[in-house]
């Protein structure tokens, strides 16, 4: 799969700039861009240039000048694709980009396909095929949370966990084979006290990965945070008051809201995707039921739940407003809910005293006057585990990452069971041979399908 040809692609959006940066990588990279360069100050050729240095000049051809270029040369093997590379930073303007690009296609290049650069870093041992997918993670993220995790995958998080683990395991797959070979002389090669801590061991390292997941696909795509309640709380108000912006329709009609309607929102480096949802009640309307099962599904979805009442209502109906919150705790034992009283601008000092002795916890806010809104937000925050981030945890967010670790557990625990059973060597051999396929194929050592790496590299852009 390792190509010999030159490729080309923008490595900066497409449209005009200042500046546009075009990449090329391949055997004859520099060679190709040396034949049109002309330096200003000296004559000098690229070919003998030392790797990692700038060099301003002319692109020339036919006596004609494109532009005045910077020209950034990386040689093989210290390079991101780990083949010579060249870097031309150009004027923006679309039709030097598209003239620069044309010239080097008529001279030995081609159009670089999509993430063609680092795949070639990945097949060229430059990065593991873990690191390799964080690239387009950080480029992605949107939040500082999902750049953190973004960056710590791209240093080699997941493989670090794993590496020393996998070579253990190998370790002993080598002896439990070699006691296979001399099965007939009752020998074991392989400490079995040993391996079964080993076992223990990345049993657990695999379970805590596995875990980490469903906070840190979260945290990549946002936090869903949805806003339930009866009718006319509030639930719009509050949306559009955290969003600063008119997103969902306001009005003093009942049933106003039929749809979910979401939107992002970051706070402290979080990311947010808050959902306004139906009023929950009883009504004979059949487009505001579908609304109000829709919004009990939202809540199913996501992973905090905020339950918005009404706090001029509370004073005559406290009994039915906490009966209330119970029933919703009992629907979603497993989700966090934060429950919020509104429309405090309209109570006395008395009664605020009174509401927040009844429920505990509670925020007051008053979505109109914008009012706890700012502590509304940092509960938000302190609700979402970031310890992990802080202390430089590895947290997995790739589903190709959660799948491999879910069938390196599973084969690991046949192999747990075979030692507790104490069955035949060659058994229980078959799954450590499974298990260390499935480690391998998160961080490519085993060998990947064709297909895979170019579904994983297909979600790239063109110049990277």
């Amino acid at each position: 799969m390792i190509q010999n040809d030159t490729i080309i692609a923008m490595a900066t959006p497409s449209g005009v700039g200042a500046i546009a940066v075009i990449r090329l990588s391949g055997e004859k990279a520099i060679e190709i861009v040396n034949t049109f360069f002309k330096s200003i100050k000296k004559k000098k050729s690229l070919l003998t240039q030392k790797t990692h240095t700038l060099h301003l000049g002319h692109l020339i051809n036919n006596n004609i000048v494109l532009d005045e270029v910077l020209v950034s040369i990386f040689k093989n093997p210290t390079s991101y694709t780990g083949e010579n590379v060249v870097e031309i930073s150009c004027h923006g303007s679309v039709f030097i980009q598209q003239e620069i690009i044309q010239l080097f296609l008529k001279n030995g290049c081609r159009m670089a396909d999509n993430g063609e650069f680092t795949m070639r870093s990945f097949l060229n041992g430059k990065m593991d095929l873990s690191q390799a997918e964080a690239v387009a993670d950080v480029i992605a993220s949107n939040s500082a949370a999902s750049h953190q995790m973004a960056i710590q995958q791209m240093r080699g998080g997941i493989t670090n966990e794993l590496k020393d683990l996998r070579i253990q395991l190998l370790d002993f797959a080598a002896l439990i084979e070699l006691e296979l070979d001399f099965s007939g002389e009752d020998v074991e090669f392989a400490d079995r006290t040993k391996f079964k801590e080993l076992v223990a061991k990345i049993t657990f390292v695999l379970k805590r990965l596995i875990d980490s997941f469903a906070f840190g696909n979260a945290m990549k795509n946002g936090i869903p945070v949805a806003i339930i309640g009866e009718p006319n709380v509030g639930k719009s108000t509050l949306l559009n008051t955290l969003l600063n912006e008119e997103k969902a329709i306001v009005s003093d009609i009942a049933g106003t809201t039929r749809d979910a309607i979401e939107d992002d929102l970051i706070i402290d480096g979080v990311a947010f995707r808050f959902i306004d949802t139906a009023g929950i009640r009883e009504t004979e309307d059949i487009i505001e039921n579908i609304g109000i099962k829709k919004a009990y599904e939202k809540a199913e979805n996501a992973q905090l739940i905020i339950f918005l009442i009404d706090a001029n209502k509370f004073s005559y109906a406290s009994e039915e407003f906490l009966q209330e919150i119970e029933t919703i705790k009992e629907r979603f034992p497993n989700k966090r809910l934060l429950v919020i009283a509104n429309k405090i601008d309209t109570l006395s000092c008395h009664d605020t005293a009174i509401l927040k002795s009844e429920i505990d916890p509670l925020i007051l806010v008053s979505a109109k006057q914008k009012t706890g809104i700012i502590e509304l937000k940092a509960e938000l925050t302190s609700l979402v585990n970031t310890g992990a981030l802080s202390n430089n945890e590895t947290i997995v967010t790739n589903s190709r990452h959660f799948e491999a670790l879910n069938n390196a557990l599973t084969a690991i625990t046949s192999v747990q069971q075979g030692i507790d059973l104490e069955i035949s060597t060659d058994l229980f051999s078959i799954d450590i041979r499974e298990c260390l396929r499935h480690l391998g194929n998160i961080t490519g050592e085993y060998d990947v399908d064709k297909d895979i790496l170019g579904h994983i590299f297909g979600n790239f852009c063109i110049g990277k």
